[in-house]
């Protein structure tokens, strides 16, 4: 019976292999994301017109016969014309600048969106003079990404502003965290629309709108805000992380990942879902945009107001677009003489881990961390990123945190790893008896096996207990890969030697000598093959797994034992191809195992 125990755990364990191995390295080798097939593009709500009713099957919220508004749609023209160079587009419109700490860029007086952002603190490469990471763009320019504020009326008659809409601004000082800027519009009809927008230090934009109305008249308008982007191939192509629409939308997470295990409620979208039909709710509070692997854009309304929220296929059969935006479920009523107001905040940054807690706890933007995909162990992998993020401001790099985090873990559980090893030394000092057994009992494997269980019981040896520290070890494992995976605290994070970005590869192959020859066999190698570039660390890490292995009892099976003598090398091809970070961790466990494992073994007399 053991020994079918024994035989079950190691063809799970070799399943398990292949299947991590195949998702994690062998798939993104083959897969070349592809845009969504071009369908036909439905009429699209200029900005300002009236907005149709929907029918009662696609109001939002699905409550029939609800009047439900669209916020407007891109310009049908941006959309169309073929792109320009972010440089000439930039020069359509003149400019207010954008300089904090964090971010550069300006935001368009025509139109009075905010289309050019860069991320002062992240550059392209781990060369601080590399240029800034590129989050927004106009969208008359190749990969478009633009946000946009404003109101529109049911009435085209009150004449709200629109994309052609010419803004003036009250100076020509820069939006910075101290001055805010504000932005001024008279339509000619009687209503002065004023915009102010501010920033924090950080990437969180207030813009504040203002309606006077000086006609005769009530009016209504209806408040919206939409951000639209071009397609772009997410960087990462299997189910470990999405990339796309995302939200908290009537306190549910909507996403393209993977349910969060307890946490939250969720609902699943991506492109190709929004590509087929628009996803539409009726909420109050929350937020919704889109996610990229390290960046976020977001629109966080009035959380007391209730709103229609969409993201819908906005674009062409020449350039795929999509928006994600909002507008109030109920259009905002200004008496003659009087004013309304609208307040709207913005999140267009990167998605650093207290930042984002930050802001959920002191502005109120619920669940804002999930912006940040976790994964399904989000209540194992978020703590154990915070404790990492704490030594890591202790030790002050990152690497060194990710060793200090193993031996802490080590440290949790040694009464249990204790255990499992003082068992396995009695396995391995009986190993002269089972080989005894065997050529006692020959192919009688019935015999066999019950005087080996036998054995084992007169001895109080356990031939399970050596998989307990590797079963502990696998939770660790995959959290720890989901934080060097999608955290941006990681991005970049040097560690010593060779090794610049913790959160990549070990840079370095057998093929040049690890760099000692002045050669990159990359364009030589098919991609396919470029697994067997095995880097230093992986191969480090295999060599530590071959002798913590040496250690272990072998398995009575000569099958068995040479399949357990192949999982070195099957990690080493595997790791090689993970980030540093993990592969780091992974070695300097193994050191810490042998340690642990060959002191109490020497106690306990075994060779």
């Amino acid at each position: 019976m053991e020994e079918q125990q024994k035989n079950l755990f190691i063809a799970i364990a070799l399943t398990v292999l292949i299947m991590i191995g195949y998702q994690l390295f062998v798939m993104p080798l083959f897969e070349k994301p592809k845009p969504p097939a071009p369908v036909q593009v439905p009429t699209q709500t200029a900005p300002g017109a009236p907005a149709p009713a929907t029918s009662p099957t696609a109001t939002p919220g699905g409550a029939p016969n609800a009047p439900s508004v669209a916020a407007p749609a891109t310009a049908p023209s941006a959309a169309a014309a073929k792109p320009k160079s972010r440089a000439e587009a930039l020069e359509e419109s003149p400019r207010v600048r954008i300089d904090t700490p964090k971010l550069h860029g300006s935001f368009a007086l025509i139109g009075g969106r905010l289309d050019d952002l860069r991320l002062a603190a992240y550059h392209e490469t781990v060369d601080p003079k590399s240029p800034e990471i590129v989050l927004l763009s106009p969208l008359s320019a190749k990969d478009g990404y633009s946000i946009d504020i404003g109101w529109f009326a049911a009435d085209e008659s009150a004449h709200a502003p629109d994309h052609d809409t010419r803004w003036t601004v009250s100076d020509d000082h820069p939006l910075t965290p101290s001055h805010p800027v504000e932005l001024r519009w008279d339509n000619g009809r009687g209503l002065t629309f004023t915009r102010r927008i501010a920033v924090d230090e950080n990437y969180l934009f207030t813009v504040t709108q203002k309606v006077e109305n000086h006609t005769q008249t009530a009016i209504a308008l209806f408040p919206y805000g939409s951000i639209a982007r071009d397609w772009q191939s997410p960087q990462s192509t299997s189910y470990l992380l999405h990339e796309g629409p995302i939200g908290i939308l009537d306190g549910k997470l909507h996403d393209g990942g993977v349910c969060f295990l307890g946490a939250i409620n969720c609902d699943k979208y991506n492109y190709a879902d929004v590509k087929k039909a628009p996803v539409a709710f009726k909420t109050t509070g929350g937020w919704l945009g889109f996610t990229d692997k390290y960046w976020l854009t977001a629109l966080v309304p009035d959380q007391t107001v209730e709103v229609n929220a969409k993201v819908r296929q906005i674009g062409t059969q020449e350039n795929d677009r999509y928006q994600a935006e909002y507008s109030t479920d109920k259009p905002t009523e200004i008496p003659a003489g009087a004013a309304a107001i609208s307040t709207t905040r913005i999140f267009a940054g990167a998605k650093e881990v207290k930042l984002l807690d930050h802001y959920e706890q002191e502005d109120g933007i619920p669940r804002f961390d999930r912006a940040i995909d976790f994964g399904w162990f989000y209540w194992i992998t978020k703590p154990i990123f915070l404790f990492l993020d704490y030594l890591y401001g202790l030790i002050g790099n990152f690497g060194l945190a990710i060793m200090a985090l193993t031996l802490t873990v080590k440290l949790i559980f040694f009464p249990l790893a204790n255990r499992s090893y003082r068992a396995m030394s009695k396995m391995k000092l009986l190993q002269p008896e089972i080989q005894k057994l065997r050529e006692k009992y020959g192919e009688d494997k019935a015999k066999l096996n019950q005087e080996v269980m036998a054995l084992y019981k007169r001895v109080g040896a356990n031939p399970m207990a050596g998989c307990l520290p590797i079963f502990v070890q696998i939770p660790v494992f995959f959290s720890l890969y989901k934080v060097l995976y999608v955290t941006i605290e990681m991005r970049q994070a040097p560690f010593y030697g060779w090794i610049h970005d913790l959160s990549v590869p070990d840079p370095t192959n057998w093929l040049n000598l690890f760099g000692l020859i002045p050669w990159d066999p990359a364009p030589w190698v098919p991609l396919p093959l470029q697994i067997i570039m095995i880097g230093a660390w992986p191969l480090i890490m295999g060599v530590t797994m071959f002798l913590q292995q040496k250690l272990n009892p072998a398995p009575a099976d000569p099958v068995q034992a040479k399949m357990m003598m192949a999982l070195p090398i099957v990690f080493t091809f595997m790791l090689g191809q993970f980030a540093a970070g993990l592969v780091i961790y992974w070695s300097w466990n193994n050191l810490l195992t042998i340690a642990q494992q060959w002191v109490i073994m020497h106690r306990a007399g075994a060779a």
